[in-house]
């Protein structure tokens, strides 16, 4: 069985006139281009210690298997805003599992992205905790009503946007949450 004990947040831009080299070069600003990354669904895991991407990019070798949650968006459409974010909610019980989300708009700002996507895996976490909230009140508000239940202890994001290029090259943008042993 394996269980990630530690976890890295990071996030890349990349350009070019092919769609596949532009998600390459977003890679490789986020500096996991050389891992062969395999995609997984969205559980904050139990215990799991949130490292600094400098320390947990020196993990990492050319080649090998890297579980990652990532959001991921392009477009070759000149100005267009594009926005790729990751929303982590943790519990305040470490014994127990949070939540990420993957969120990858158009025409949103980091800060509306984030807040999204931070919105989503709070809110995943709290129908898992039987937290009370009410979905109609606005994203600040319940995050307060969230923090003040005691079982919900940080919640945050990383995003990534872009305009597109404006001689219409593919802008690929993306954010990741790396899983490491």
């Amino acid at each position: 069985m394996y269980v990630p004990t530690k976890i890295f947040f990071t996030k890349g831009v990349g350009r070019h006139k092919d769609y596949l080299q532009s998600f390459e070069l977003a890679l490789r600003d986020a500096k996991i281009e050389k891992c062969n990354l395999v995609t997984v669904s969205s559980i904050f895991p139990p215990g799991c210690k949130r490292i600094p991407t400098d320390e947990g990019l020196k993990m990492l070798q050319a080649g090998q298997i890297t579980f990652a949650v990532m959001a991921r968006n392009a477009t070759n459409e000149p100005n267009r805003l594009i926005a790729s974010s990751i929303g982590v909610a943790q519990p305040a019980d470490n014994s127990q599992y949070g939540y990420l989300s993957e969120h990858h708009p158009f025409g949103e700002t980091d800060e509306k992205a984030g807040e999204y996507a931070e919105d989503l895996a709070a809110t995943m976490l709290a129908t898992t905790l039987g937290v009370e909230f009410d979905p109609n009140i606005a994203w600040d508000e319940r995050e307060l009503q969230y923090k003040m239940s005691g079982k919900i202890v940080k919640t945050f994001n990383i995003t990534q946007s872009a305009e597109g290029d404006k001689n219409g090259l593919w802008t690929t943008v993306v954010a990741s949450a790396i899983l490491l042993p």
